[in-house]
């Protein structure tokens, strides 16, 4: 009896801890550790472009061109100066890669005044002249004998007569180019109109002051500052004629530079529709692209 009653206690107490054995969760392994995530990756350092370029419109014109270029990996960080030689003696002792101010008569001029080694790099704009009339609508409406008023200075008279010229209103040497340059004496037939070189700043002036029909050519800058529009005038210098390619604005870098990775992407960035566009809807035809 003794011995049954063992029995019983040591079964009871195996099923006991059978029971309490299969009421503890099972054991499980501990999940792997993730890997630590690698560290973001610093953006590439942008390479910097300088550029030395007037206020209007040229460093306007390059502002348009910034995010471009910061997408090719430049910084384009523009200087602004007020005067044409600075900007010129800047890019020859490399303070700057590249300037934006001049056309190719001053950056030509300039070089053999100074033993300076610039180059153009691309044309971007031109800033044309326009032929302004008093009491006049159109060029066929100019009455014969009419004055014409036109700048005197070198350049700029070179440019008026070829505008004249391109209108059919006078007759130049065969051989006459902006480049060779021309004056009022070089005028081989002036259809009876009484040419009238002045002082470029005071064409305006003398042609608000003129007798009705006298007409006038003015460089854009002056024209702005009287109050006068391109879109009003009566002709302006076609984009593909001899003074608008000559006379140019441009791109300028030391010789040597014209090919650098930094000047193509530069000239590539101002070159494009965009650069257009923008040139097209905010000056309203007194600057115009020539690319």
């Amino acid at each position: 009896m003794k011995k049954l009653y063992a029995l019983i206690l040591t079964l009871a107490l195996v099923f006991a801890l059978a029971a309490c054995g299969s009421s503890a969760p099972a054991a499980t392994a501990a999940p792997a550790a993730e890997p630590a995530a690698a560290p973001a990756a610093e953006p590439a350092a942008l390479e910097t472009i300088v550029v030395g370029a007037s206020s209007t419109p040229h460093a306007e014109i390059l502002e348009v061109v910034k995010d471009a270029l910061a997408a090719d990996g430049y910084d384009l960080q523009i200087v602004i100066y007020d005067d044409y030689i600075l900007p010129n003696t800047a890019l020859e002792d490399g303070q700057l890669d590249a300037n934006y101010f001049q056309h190719t008569p001053y950056l030509n001029y300039f070089n053999e005044s100074n033993g300076t080694h610039l180059v153009s790099a691309g044309l971007i704009h031109y800033e044309p002249f326009g032929l302004y009339g008093n009491g006049v609508d159109k060029v066929a409406d100019i009455p014969a004998g009419a004055t014409i008023l036109i700048p005197a200075d070198d350049s700029n008279e070179t440019r008026a007569l070829l505008l004249l010229k391109q209108e059919g209103l006078i007759e130049l040497p065969a051989d006459a180019t902006a480049e060779k340059g021309v004056s009022h004496l070089d005028v081989a037939d002036d259809h009876g109109f009484n040419i009238v070189p002045v002082q470029a700043d005071t064409v305006p002036a003398q042609l608000a002051n003129s007798n009705e029909g006298t007409v006038a050519v003015i460089n854009g800058n002056y024209a702005l500052g009287a109050g006068l529009h391109v879109e009003s005038a009566l002709a302006v210098e076609d984009a593909s004629g001899d003074a608008a390619q000559y006379y140019a604005n441009l791109i300028a870098v030391k010789e040597g530079n014209e090919n650098s990775a930094k000047t193509v992407a530069l000239v590539k960035a101002l070159q494009t529709d965009a650069v257009k566009s923008f040139i097209g809807a905010t000056y309203n035809g007194a600057v115009v692209a020539i690319f």
